[in-house]
């Protein structure tokens, strides 16, 4: 009777391990670090571009992060608190740490990034900086590269937080995203979408984050109006368990620099 037993919970044991993995596997989901620099100057600025293009950049598509993202706010011009965004997929957040670590100890990198690096703490190459990080929604798993005809310098990006008050509505817009369709209005729409994802660390949560970009701001306001207008968008904002799911919106328009990678 002890031998059975014993060999019921190897089986048990064995079934719901192979059952772990089975499942860890299917999870393809990718990881987003979504860096944000803030900064005051030009002089700053010029630091940082060097940064990103010479050192930072390169090194990363050593280690196989092919598509590096780097944007600028459009409100630049006028604000003083500037941004620049620096996006990078990852296969899990062990590579994040993992990836930090590795450019330190690369000559090549220690001196491309001198400036960077060794800047004196009264001139800093920024302000302040931020990490967000975010996991892939279920139905968006991978980011995707924009198809655009523009120039860069003409491109919009646009990025949008979505906080939600509570954490059960949290998970309700991810839905309404999901199973609810609306992933599938942007597709059908061409709103050509880098990434959905859920913000799993950073400053503003519960919220969820994600990616458009146009040709210029003329044809992001004309795809919205196009969104907006939609029978099935119409439909699926109007629906009951999808209502009041969203507490705090924040866009940002963003310019990709001339040596991101997309």
């Amino acid at each position: 009777m002890k031998t059975n037993t014993i060999k019921i919970f190897s089986f048990l044991f064995f079934f719901s391990l192979q059952s772990s993995l089975l499942i860890a596997q299917k999870d393809d989901r990718e990881y987003y670090e979504i860096k944000v620099y803030h900064f005051r100057d030009a002089s700053q600025e010029k630091v940082l571009d060097n940064y990103f293009q010479n050192a930072l950049i390169p090194s990363l598509h050593k280690t196989g992060i092919k598509k590096v993202g780097v944007f600028k706010a459009l409100s630049n011009d006028t604000s003083a608190d500037k941004l620049m965004y620096v996006f990078m997929p990852v296969k899990s957040l062990d590579e994040v740490n993992q990836i930090a670590q590795k450019p330190e100890s690369k000559s090549e990198y220690q001196t491309a990034a001198q400036e960077y690096l060794n800047a004196a703490y009264n001139a800093p190459p920024y302000a302040r900086m931020e990490i967000i990080l975010l996991h892939a929604f279920p139905l968006a798993p991978k980011m995707n590269l924009p198809q655009l005809q523009s120039a860069k310098n003409n491109r919009v990006y646009e990025l949008r937080s979505y906080e939600s008050a509570t954490e059960k509505l949290h998970v309700n817009k991810v839905k309404m995203f999901n199973e609810g369709g609306e992933i599938a209005l942007f597709k059908r729409l061409n709103f050509n979408a880098i990434f959905y994802a859920q913000v799993v660390a950073g400053c503003k949560m519960p919220n969820l984050m994600y990616m458009t970009s146009f040709e210029n701001m003329q044809d992001r306001d004309a795809h919205w109006k196009a969104f907006g207008e939609d029978t099935m968008w119409k439909n699926l904002s109007s629906l009951p368990e999808y209502q009041n799911n969203v507490s705090h919106i924040d866009i940002t328009f963003l310019r990709p620099t001339d040596y991101s990678d997309f």
